[in-house]
């Protein structure tokens, strides 16, 4: 792999004449029957770049999209395994662990770096296309796959592609790949995630936790970053409330979660149902779908409710608000934390982007930056998004107080 893409037919030279030049190559490119896209990392990530995905096939509706992405993609989306799941991908490459391309897990394949860039170069790709963040480490890979032409991200330390667009911190991650996919002139078909929820899906929840019996709300406390998690005591003043106005209220998480999800149940002084690791991803997206409300930190469960048509109300720290949040809100309530300087050691992480997605340098502590968001504004988000106006006004100002303080 090397560091920089020479010249071609489409190329467009880094500085300051970029920006302008870009808007002169948003044609379709001609007789393309295989694109690689390259998104190999969590959740929440894919689901973001779902509405470029799904421009990139309407635009190119002959050509065989190839996601280049984690052993997760390939469970979820490879036609191969989940035939009944529509969706843009054709087929999943599994992309070897790298250093800013994706973590190691545990059913990866002993697969170099080398050996997947050479089967790559066989599949003999038209476009390839970085969908994967800033560039440094996975524009070199895109373009080793000797693609006719390349398309993405870059940022001010990364490599050009043919066609490229700067990548900025604070954008909304929809938006971003949706630029990017503007690049080869798809245009968009929707601005909004949609996932298709299967009729396995939803026989395997019923299967692991029966029918509900009541209308369901999901919390999902666990987060891969603890300074995106919000106290777990106050996930059980929220579970609290809801069980007392009728809700079934579980508690879900993977296994790296198990113990916070634990507090939460511990904490709960009604009865709440701990679900760790019992699901599939589409099991996960089955219960999300039959459920009334899913309240949840920054995390892919969010993402994947609002993907599968469930109401959210989501708790975030104020920068990845502004990157992440759904932009709608007659079906969602994004709460966000204002707190910008480390709760340890003051630093402004608003001027480095805050690294639990994408950002720059840490200071390296883990305290929450979302504490602040209140109990009572949460409770409120559930009350007006299942219509159970006015949840139990006086105990809502109780939790609100004791929990959190005063609003």
């Amino acid at each position: 792999m090397t560091d920089a893409v020479p010249p071609g037919p489409h190329a467009v030279p880094p500085g300051p004449s970029a920006a302008p030049l870009l808007l002169e190559h948003p044609g379709l490119v001609p007789d393309v029957r295989r694109i690689a896209v390259l998104r190999a990392n969590a959740l929440g990530d894919f689901i973001f770049a779902v509405p470029a995905l799904t421009a990139l096939r309407a635009a190119y509706p002959q050509a065989e999209l190839v996601l280049l992405g984690a052993p997760w993609h390939a469970r979820w989306l490879d036609a191969r395994a989940v035939a009944d799941r529509p969706g843009p991908v054709d087929r999943v490459l599994v992309v070897p662990a790298a250093d800013g391309i994706r973590a190691a897990t545990t059913d990866d394949e002993p697969t170099t770096m080398a050996q997947f860039v050479q089967r790559a170069r066989r599949e003999r790709f038209d476009l390839a296309v970085q969908l994967h963040g800033g560039g440094r480490n996975s524009n070199p890979l895109v373009t080793a796959l000797g693609a006719r032409l390349t398309a993405g991200l870059r940022a001010v330390d990364a490599p050009p592609l043919d066609r490229w667009i700067r990548y900025v911190y604070y954008q909304p991650e929809v938006f971003r790949y949706l630029e990017v996919a503007g690049l080869l002139g798809a245009a968009p078909v929707t601005m909004l995630p949609r996932v298709p929820v299967t009729e396995t899906d939803r026989e395997e929840a019923d299967e692991v936790l029966g029918p509900a019996r009541r209308p369901r709300v999901v919390l999902h406390p666990g987060a891969s970053d603890p300074r995106r998690r919000w106290p777990a005591e106050r996930f059980a003043a929220v579970a609290d409330i809801c069980v007392d106005r009728g809700f079934e209220v579980l508690v879900t998480g993977t296994g790296p979660e198990r113990a916070v999800v634990e507090q939460v149940a511990a904490a709960a002084t009604r009865p709440v149902r701990t679900v760790v690791d019992a699901l599939s991803l589409g099991g996960l997206a089955g219960l999300l779908a039959g459920s009334a409300v899913l309240v949840a930190n920054d995390t892919g469960p969010l993402h994947l409710a609002a993907a599968v048509g469930t109401p959210t109300v989501g708790i975030y720290w104020i920068g990845n608000l502004l990157n992440g949040a759904p932009p709608l809100r007659g079906r969602h309530r994004p709460l966000a934390a204002f707190t910008i300087h480390c709760p340890v050691c003051g630093q402004d992480v608003s001027r480095v982007g805050f690294p639990a997605r994408g950002g720059g340098p840490s200071c390296g502590h883990q305290e929450s930056f979302v504490v602040d968001v209140p109990v009572a504004e949460v409770l409120e988000a559930v009350a007006e998004l299942t219509g159970a106006d006015g949840v139990h006004p006086d105990r809502l100002r109780e939790q609100g107080t004791d929990v959190v303080g005063q609003r």
